[in-house]
């Protein structure tokens, strides 16, 4: 039998305006601290975006979002906070902010296949 990994993950959302708290969900971000997993996805959907906001900079919003991409790499194109332990990435990407790209709050699950939940949750609550 496959061992079962304790998992947290958040929804990685777009917020036009924070003052109005109206958001769509545009990614996840998910950890396993004992399978040393992290893993983030994001998709812009330009024209449901642009339901939110007709001043949208799209090269902006992307530009921001690859933060999520070169912390969970763990590379250097990710600055101090990619050298961290996973734990404190993930803390650190799903952090309390009041800016346009936010998180959920984290929830947690179990699971025999980490990337196969990645894709379910994503399907789920992004798609």
């Amino acid at each position: 039998m496959q061992e079962k990994h304790f998992y947290e993950y958040a929804v990685i959302r777009f917020v036009p305006k924070v003052e109005r708290e109206e958001f769509i969900n545009v990614g996840i971000i998910m950890y396993s601290k004992r399978a040393k997993y992290i893993k983030a996805r994001y998709t812009l959907d330009k024209e449901k975006l642009r339901l939110f906001s007709s001043e949208l900079d799209m090269d902006s919003l992307c530009s921001h979002l690859s933060v999520f991409d070169k912390i969970c790499s763990g590379t250097k194109a990710g600055g101090h906070i990619a050298s961290l332990d996973i734990p404190d990435r993930y803390r650190w990407l799903t952090a309390v902010r009041s800016t346009s790209i936010q998180t959920s709050l984290s929830r947690s699950g179990f699971s025999d296949n980490l990337d196969a939940t990645f894709d379910r949750l994503y399907e789920e609550l992004v798609m």
